[in-house]
């Protein structure tokens, strides 16, 4: 008997390897018929178990409820009920964790989470902008023509004169020096004050002071002052640490480049002081009324993000559709939420593609398949959507960005989505840690990213332009 079973077991050992290879040679099966179907199954072949085609990414602020509502009701709808997509597409929305607790009345700007520090302001008075302790040494003479101080409102001002230091050891005004006021990015001056012997103006402690025309500075508004010698000297001026800076009570902050908030090429001649200005704070009785009603607006905002919390909660359990990423939910932290989800979907997920888009984006997404297919975007290393290229960066406003050191940025999707390669998710996922977090480069959803040789040969890819528009992503 043990002789036969000896026999047999090569035989029975052959046939089992004979049907394993017809097994491996013989075709998938056929998907589920739907539009674009057969395109669709020519690009990818079938997908094991949990692996998707395409994994969504849809940026959404907490309280973008309707938003998100509509989507489920259309364009995702769609998805989950059809037969072959709502198996090779997975949809999410990327939350922040956190919200705000500084009211949206509180802060410096509506973009961020920042406490507008205001705390015993200065009112029905003028300020001097400028305070030089007397332990230091009086300002100067430099071999500088040209120096400025670049500040930011935080509630509004009117500035009333513009002023100069004067030399200690000249008798009266002998210099001819122009001050002028620019706001941010613009290249007319919105005032000017011209000194000179015969017109010098009114002497206050250490300085020349001019009156100017008088205009309400809002906040937010991002301002330079100039000082800029008319004779072959160079003006009397000081360092800007050497300065006491007064701010009215928390009113307006300036920027300095020793900060890192601005770049020096950026800053008109030499960073300091070669005078001052002097300010008055506006709407005084309506700063006093909202700073009395700031702890009972703090506790009711409070109360409002558990509410929210709650709801959340609620709307994730229901539709489990929501990625809850570990970050204040602000639009200056949108490059933040995109890492994260970055690194989720690396963690929990197999996928070949990610689609990031917008909550008030509609996604046609067998148009997106099929036109995959008819560019054979189904390689690594690509960034596939709407590129902009040189475009300046934005110093001031809802994109503004003050780290970046160039005028320009490198190429960047912008729109209403782009679908990128697993493999640079992998790579952003995995540099997260250390990658810099850039402002939304003039686009929702699209941070820019630190220009690394590595992701200047991902950025540098042919660039495919699909037609988008406010609302759609028609590709």
């Amino acid at each position: 008997m043990r002789n036969w079973l000896v026999l047999l077991c090569p035989c029975v050992l052959g046939a089992a390897l004979h049907l394993w290879h017809l097994w491996l040679r013989s075709p998938p099966p056929p998907r589920a018929s739907g539009p674009g179907a057969a395109g669709q199954s020519a690009l990818f072949p079938e997908s094991k178990f949990s692996h998707y085609d395409v994994v969504v990414g849809v940026l959404s602020a907490r309280n973008n409820h309707e938003l998100r509502n509509v989507i489920r009701n259309t364009w995702l709808k769609h998805l989950l009920q059809h037969p072959t997509l709502s198996q090779r597409v997975l949809v999410k929305f990327i939350i922040g964790a956190r919200g705000c607790e500084v009211p949206v009345e509180d802060r410096e700007d509506p973009y961020s989470c920042r406490l507008l520090n205001i705390t015993n302001p200065v009112l029905n008075q003028e300020i001097e902008a400028f305070s030089f302790p007397e332990e230091a040494s009086s300002p100067r003479l430099s071999e500088d023509r040209v120096v400025s101080v670049s500040f930011r409102v935080l509630y509004p001002i009117v500035i009333t004169s513009l002023g100069v230091f004067y030399d200690a050891n000249d008798i009266g005004f002998q210099r001819n020096i122009t001050v002028k006021l620019y706001q941010a990015e613009q290249e007319e001056a919105l005032f000017i004050a011209r000194f000179s012997p015969p017109s010098c103006g009114i002497q206050v402690n250490k300085l020349w002071y001019k009156p100017v025309e008088q205009f309400i500075l809002p906040e937010s508004f991002e301002g330079t002052i100039v000082w800029e010698s008319q004779d072959l000297h160079g003006l009397v001026s000081r360092n800007l640490h050497r300065v006491t800076v007064n701010d009215g009570g928390g009113v307006l902050r300036v920027i300095t480049a020793g900060e890192g908030t601005l770049p020096h090429e950026f800053m008109e001649g030499v960073e300091g002081v070669a005078g001052g200005f002097i300010y008055t704070v506006q709407e005084g009785d309506a700063l006093l009324r909202s700073l009395h009603s700031r702890p009972q607006r703090l506790s009711d905002h409070i109360q409002d993000l558990r509410v929210e919390d709650a709801l959340l909660q609620e709307e994730s359990s229901i539709y489990d559709d929501i990625v809850f990423v570990d970050v204040v939910d602000t639009y200056r932290n949108v490059p933040a939420k995109l890492l994260n989800f970055y690194r989720w979907t690396v963690e929990t997920t197999s996928f070949s593609l990610l689609l990031k888009t917008d909550d008030d984006c509609y996604i046609d997404l067998e148009a997106v398949f099929n036109r995959i297919a008819q560019k054979n975007l189904d390689g690594p290393n690509f960034w596939w959507g709407n590129f902009r290229l040189n475009w300046a960066v934005d110093r001031t406003g809802k994109w503004q960005e003050l780290e970046y050191p160039s005028p320009a940025y490198p190429a960047f999707a912008c729109g209403s989505g782009y679908v990128i390669s697993k493999d640079i998710v992998d790579w952003l996922a995995g540099n997260s840690g250390r990658l810099k977090t850039y402002q939304e480069s003039l686009s929702k959803g699209q941070g820019c990213v630190p220009a690394t040789s590595q992701t200047q040969a991902m950025m540098s890819v042919p660039i495919f332009e699909p037609v988008y528009t406010a609302f759609s992503l028609r590709l």
